[in-house]
């Protein structure tokens, strides 16, 4: 079931851009929504519900597409004003956006839950699995390995993302976390590590026993699965969660 619903997600992506009215009923956000639940429907999707409609010239599933990209832009819930300048939005569209947004970070905001197991954090990264590209995410935690922060640090190419370890330790420090999981998702759909994400594993290894910051663990995920360095062993040395 939980499959089904995220192949549907991925179809209303794929054919609303060009015309959302033309989708069967069941195939709706609204529709699946109320069916399925909040967590049946990607983020492009639960913002095309709450901005309900689109401009002319632009419909709502574009629409709800340039918002998340604008939000996974910054790392703060930007001020209405400013979202507001986007092209079809507005201030009341913006308001929404913006008070929906602090009204879950007060409420349901990720910072404090406890990282116990791998699983802990794909749940925290899952929503990225649906993205055409690679994003590169870091998770700050405190010492009881609570977590600080969720940042995404690069968004990459569609088979590969670049980072650099000065890019993920450089919030982590500012955050005074202790340790951090890092993630990336494979939008070929395998969870098998590359050459280059060893890479990438091993470097950011490196400098974490430099820093003195624990390197819990790098995930590679899909909306189904995902590989665990530290749960195949593959990061000797480090403490395990």
């Amino acid at each position: 079931m939980e499959r089904e619903t995220r192949e549907e997600a991925g179809k209303y992506v794929a054919e609303a851009l060009t015309a959302p009215a033309k989708l069967p009923a069941e195939q709706r956000p609204r529709e699946r929504l109320l069916k399925h639940g909040p967590e049946a429907l990607s983020d492009q999707e639960l913002l095309a519900v709450l901005l309900n409609t689109g401009v002319r010239g632009k419909n709502v599933a574009v629409l709800s597409g340039e918002v998340l990209t604008r939000l996974e832009q910054g790392e703060r819930i930007p001020p209405v004003r400013e979202l507001a300048q986007m092209a079809g939005l507005g201030v009341s569209k913006a308001g929404a956006v913006v008070a929906m947004l602090e009204f879950g970070r007060r409420r349901w905001g990720v910072t404090g839950a406890r990282i116990d197991h791998p699983s802990d954090a794909f749940s925290l990264v899952r929503h990225y699995a649906n993205r055409k590209q690679e994003y590169f995410i870091c998770i700050s935690l405190n010492g009881a390995h609570e977590v600080l922060a969720v940042r995404v640090i690069t968004v990459g190419l569609v088979n590969r993302t670049i980072v650099h370890p000065r890019e993920v330790f450089a919030d982590a420090l500012s955050d005074r976390a202790c340790a951090i999981v890092c993630a990336h998702n494979h939008p070929s759909g395998m969870t098998e590590p590359s050459k280059e994400d060893d890479a990438v594993t091993e470097s950011l290894k490196r400098a974490a026993e430099v820093l003195g910051i624990n390197f819990l663990d790098h995930l590679i995920f899909t909306e189904t699965a995902y590989f665990s360095y530290c749960q195949a062993n593959r990061l000797d040395g480090f403490r395990a969660y």
